[in-house]
């Protein structure tokens, strides 16, 4: 067989914690991404049984605005892998938004909450 060491990743494999027990058996990292998970009480559930399995993270996204957004910054912090740039890739985002610096997301502004 071919022997790598690339990481496989479930992305559309795995959107919340019903498909992790087949996920875990084919794949070395799991993306999270909050809108496929139901929100973010699944999403932390995920991500915490992902872990228990020995499993890697990452948390992605599906372009949203920055409120959107901001959940998937409480999931980042137990992630390898953080994809937090759909604010980025709108044509307009809501203000205030999230701050970016480059490729580092600097910082959630407290009036984003409202």
């Amino acid at each position: 067989g071919i022997r790598t060491t690339a990481m496989l990743a479930a992305d559309e494999s795995c959107l919340d914690s019903s498909e992790l027990e087949h996920a875990a058996r084919c794949y070395d990292m799991i993306n999270i991404k909050l809108d496929k998970a139901g929100g973010l009480t699944e999403a932390l559930y995920l991500a915490r049984a992902a872990l228990e399995l020995d499993l890697e993270l990452m948390v992605g996204n599906m372009s949203g605005t920055s409120l959107s957004m901001a959940p998937s910054f409480v999931i980042a912090q137990l992630c390898e892998i953080a994809d937090l740039d759909g604010p980025l890739l709108l044509s307009s985002d809501r203000i205030p938004g999230l701050v970016y610096e480059g490729e580092t997301l600097a910082r959630i502004p407290k009036e984003l909450w409202g």
